[in-house]
């Protein structure tokens, strides 16, 4: 165990709480907090950042000598796309992220889109704000099937909420395989257009990197079932927005669940808001009610391994740790 205390610089966002176990996290390591603003004052000399803002992209503007004591990296999310510039992918620093925090919550968003749309539940809502008495069919959501982008742990939390409602699912994955425990079969992500066409929901769950940017463009949507409802609850980005514009204006596709965005805030005057079948929420997907309790949970408890591991390997010692290459944990799919 080392005998020195580390010292831990907290990047928060402005009038945003930090973590609620602070005392706990400060009785392990000396604390800086900062904002993106002074994050130059508390680099210096720190072992540790933890981004509790956790879309900052500070760190890359500071990178240099300010950064030389640094050790790990902490980011509070599920993904590190925004973290993860050159230099920090060439460099020793170990980067984790909130891998598990946020699977069930997102699967259940996920599984709440579709029987939305399936049972009409967003129409509903429209003629009764009209005081419209409208009867109508509505889907059965164990007849549908759902091809999955995205094959951690988000991905087959999901696939097993939807198979547990009699839904067929396939996962799509950098590599195809023709048996899993979670999804039955893989397909390959770089084959989607060949097999999008037979599912009535397509979920992106997808890390954002080079080779999943922009990976549903409009062949890919042109390719989808007449009618197929598409679920973005990973990065905005990973959706060719325009194309998706111009299937949904055509009514190729039939609905899209979003919950991300190219541009976050979704900007007032973007089509999206109100073309047919689409629903937006923002960037909420996974923050079920004590999910700041449990990102916390997760720093508190990778700290105590990085105090065990003293000058060890941090890459053995911390969880979810991230392949800075491929942009996503270790181990993951």
């Amino acid at each position: 165990m080392s005998t020195r205390r580390p010292v831990l610089a907290l990047l928060g966002a402005p009038g945003v709480p930090g973590p609620p176990n602070l005392g706990q996290i400060a009785e392990l390591a000396d604390v800086r907090h900062c904002v993106a603003d002074d994050l130059d004052r508390a680099l210096p000399g720190a072992d540790i950042l933890v981004l509790w803002d956790f879309f900052s992209r500070a760190l890359a503007d500071n990178w240099g000598e300010a950064t030389a004591s640094l050790r790990w990296v902490h980011v509070c999310a599920a993904g590190v796309d925004s973290l993860l510039f050159d230099e920090l992918k060439a460099s020793d620093v170990v980067v984790t992220n909130a891998h598990g925090v946020f699977d069930r919550p997102i699967a259940e968003f996920v599984l709440a889109s579709i029987l939305a749309r399936d049972k009409r539940l967003h129409e509903s809502m429209a003629l009764q704000r009209d005081h419209l008495w409208k009867h109508r069919e509505t889907v059965g959501t164990s007849r549908t099937s759902a091809l999955v982008i995205g094959t951690g742990g988000i991905g087959r939390a999901t696939a097993r909420l939807l198979r547990a409602v009699g839904m067929e699912v396939v996962g799509a994955g950098r590599t195809a395989r023709d048996a899993d425990s979670d999804f039955g079969r893989v397909i390959a992500t770089a084959d989607l257009a060949d097999h999008v066409g037979r599912f009535d929901n397509v979920v992106a769950i997808a890390p954002l990197t080079p080779q999943t940017r922009r990976m549903i463009d409009a062949r890919v949507l042109a390719a989808m079932k007449p009618g197929a409802h598409l679920i973005n609850v990973g990065r905005g980005e990973l959706v060719d927005e325009r194309a998706l514009v111009e299937s949904l204006r055509s009514g190729r596709l039939g609905a899209a669940s979003l919950d991300v965005f190219e541009t976050e805030p979704l900007p007032a005057d973007s089509p999206l808001w109100d073309l047919p079948g689409v629903a937006i929420s923002a960037h909420m997907s996974g923050d079920a009610v004590g999910w700041r309790e449990a990102l916390a949970d997760q720093v508190l408890e990778n700290l105590r391994r990085y105090v065990a591991a003293g000058p060890g390997d941090l890459a053995e010692s911390l969880v979810n740790v991230i392949d800075k290459e491929r942009g996503y944990r270790s181990g993951g799919g």
